[in-house]
């Protein structure tokens, strides 16, 4: 595929605008502006919230992925795309480049699946990285990404809120985002690319990771009413006392719908990271899947329930990168808002958390 650079700019406008809902909904609680600024630490706040009949539906993709084993005692890089365990600090990293256009470095798509009559209601993209692996990239380019929509071209997008950006364990993370409503209403469904993701490429002991993800939230007559929220901030996680409990205000809990999470460096095959929910008084329960498994939920995936979105390259293994849409049963314990917990062993960082739940206990 081919995209020209720069032919229109996505605006970017107050966030009380952009997250304008139907009489069912309430807007953003997150401040405009800021896009300029970068924080070490991003504390959890509510980006979005509706109460309406619909969902939530998001595409995502990696930015970086590996070119051969540095590790003598790793798999192939073949093998570990492919789906087996490894980490991305057994591998000299390369970027992902799936356009033809020479003047990306860095590009891969993602499907946004809508189902048919929706109407978005709100759209937001993510990214984020490590700026220093075998090059140190500058963080001057942190807030900016292109995003082309089905069949269009390239756009630039630049952050509107603060850039969460923390110097640690080796790593220099990052994550920045924008709202891109107006863009996604207007394209619909299909295959978004998004380039230019600030990433760093080579070998280190932190490895390189990166990617991307587009959360959408629409409107549907025909789906259940649902309880809609879209949480971000920015932190580092990992070892004991770093532990993130979301409370996501207005989402009851012990309802069936799905919960997402987006974090990065999170290892496949590393044991002790966990997802897991709450509500009330009851104790967290762990969220799993066939592609999350029981203390190992941020294991380099991009995963949903049900068949999974296209997306190019579609590597299993994403080597850093989780963005996961879990499957959440009904509970017996229905008081309270639904909690999000999460913990891991290594370190990682987390950056968004986004639920669709019944509305009704």
């Amino acid at each position: 595929m081919r995209h020209s650079l720069g032919l229109r700019r996505v605006f970017v406008i107050p966030l009380a605008l952009a997250a304008c809902l139907t009489a069912t909904g309430t807007g953003s609680a997150a401040p405009p502006g800021g896009g300029g600024t970068e924080k070490t630490r991003i504390g959890f706040a509510q980006r979005y919230r509706a109460l309406q009949h619909g969902g939530i539906v998001r595409a995502a993709n990696s930015a970086i992925t590996c070119r051969r084993a540095v590790d003598r005692t790793a798999e192939s890089c073949a093998r570990t795309r492919g789906g087996l365990p490894g980490a991305n600090d057994d591998f000299d990293m390369f970027y992902v480049d799936v356009d033809d256009d020479p003047n990306t470095y860095n590009s891969s798509t993602g499907e946004v699946r809508l189902p048919p009559h929706s109407r978005v209601s709100y759209a937001r993209l993510y990214w984020g990285g490590n700026l220093r692996v075998g090059e140190q990239k500058p963080p001057k380019d942190n807030g900016r990404v292109l995003i082309a929509e089905p069949g269009g071209d390239y756009k630039p997008v630049i952050a509107d809120t603060p850039i969460g950006h923390r110097v640690t364990d080796g790593a220099d993370a990052f994550q920045a985002s924008a709202d891109v409503t107006d863009l996604v209403r207007s394209a619909g469904g299909g295959a978004y690319t998004v380039a230019q993701v600030n990433v760093a490429k080579g070998h280190s002991k932190a490895g390189a990771w990166g990617g991307w993800t587009l959360v959408v939230a629409y409107e549907n007559e025909a789906e259940p009413l649902r309880a809609l929220a879209v949480y971000d901030g920015f932190d580092a996680t990992g070892g004991p006392g770093h532990r993130h409990a979301v409370r996501l205000r207005g989402v009851p809990g012990g309802t069936a719908g799905t919960v997402g999470v987006v974090a990065y460096d999170g290892d496949r095959g590393r044991r002790g990271d966990t997802v897991a929910v709450s509500s009330g008084r009851a104790r967290p329960v762990p969220l799993t899947d066939s592609a999350n498994p029981a203390g190992d939920a941020l294991n380099s995936t991009i995963s949903e329930p049900g068949a999974p979105a296209r997306r190019t390259p579609a590597y299993p293994n994403t080597l850093g990168y989780d963005s996961d849409v879990f499957p959440l049963a009904a509970a017996h314990e229905r008081r309270g808002d639904l909690t999000v917990h999460l913990a891991s062993q290594d370190p990682a960082w987390v950056g968004v958390v986004f639920a669709a739940v019944g509305a009704k206990r």
